[in-house]
């Protein structure tokens, strides 16, 4: 166990760290594209009661919200302290960018982690912001589920994801998550010391596959609200 100086002065300890935070975000990503799926039924209960589930954790989702934010917090300090470490041990850029191979993985997502890192971060706090703080049942986005009245969060990001702009800026978001898990998922297992050459080509396989399958999930989301396909399968007596 690292001590806490040596975390937050080593390069060493600020991969560990790095590397733990990262993989606690890829899991959060994980479970919220899973929630997110209600989304793609034909009506907005089922998303609805998973957003009104939520909220009845009271204090355990508050606390589950400070961790995340913490972890992003955490994640995104010894990121750009890592960035200009490397800066300062090598300031002039190479002219020519190519993989290393081998157990470097030195490639375009690698080379812009910071720039996706930086784009996921203002991406985050505009997406709480606009759902989670943005208008309620106050304002009149409310719903009756199974007899219970509750917020119609399902409205909300219906309404939101029919503004062409919106919709675009997700979309490319989601494209800059994924070459961010790229890179960062086996990044992360190399920061613990967990990427030994027998185990290093599978992970970044899973990686990239992860990479892949989470950023065309999340923006597979506004796409399939912006173009009504709940609204079609509807008229034409799809899945409820």
């Amino acid at each position: 166990m690292l001590p806490l100086k040596k975390i937050v002065t080593s390069s060493v300890g600020k991969k560990y760290v790095m590397g733990l935070s990262g993989l606690g975000l890829v899991f959060f990503v994980i479970m919220h594209l899973l929630g997110n799926l209600a989304l793609l039924r034909s009506n907005g209960n089922a998303f609805n009661e998973y957003a009104d589930a939520l909220g009845t954790l009271d204090w355990i989702l508050r606390v589950l919200e400070v961790g995340l934010f913490g972890t992003i917090l955490v994640h995104v300090f010894f990121a750009l302290r890592l960035a200009v470490v490397n800066h300062q041990a090598r300031p002039q850029r190479y002219t020519m960018a190519r993989s290393k191979k081998g157990p470097s993985r030195w490639n375009l997502s690698s080379m812009h982690m910071v720039v996706t890192g930086v784009v996921l971060g203002a991406f985050l706090v505009l997406h709480v912001l606009q759902f989670q703080y943005g208008p309620g049942i106050a304002e009149g986005y409310v719903t009756e589920v199974k007899g219970k009245q509750m917020r119609d969060l399902y409205r909300l990001v219906n309404e939101t994801f029919h503004n062409p702009y919106v919709v675009v800026i997700y979309v490319f978001t989601m494209l800059m998550l994924g070459f961010h898990l790229r890179h960062g998922f086996w990044s992360a297992f190399q920061s613990l010391g967990q990427a030994y050459p027998r185990v290093s080509k599978p992970l970044y396989a899973v990686g990239v596959a992860l990479a892949i399958l989470l950023s065309v999930g999340f923006l597979i989301l506004p796409l399939w609200l912006y173009f009504d396909v709940p609204a079609r399968l509807l008229a034409g007596g799809g899945v409820p």
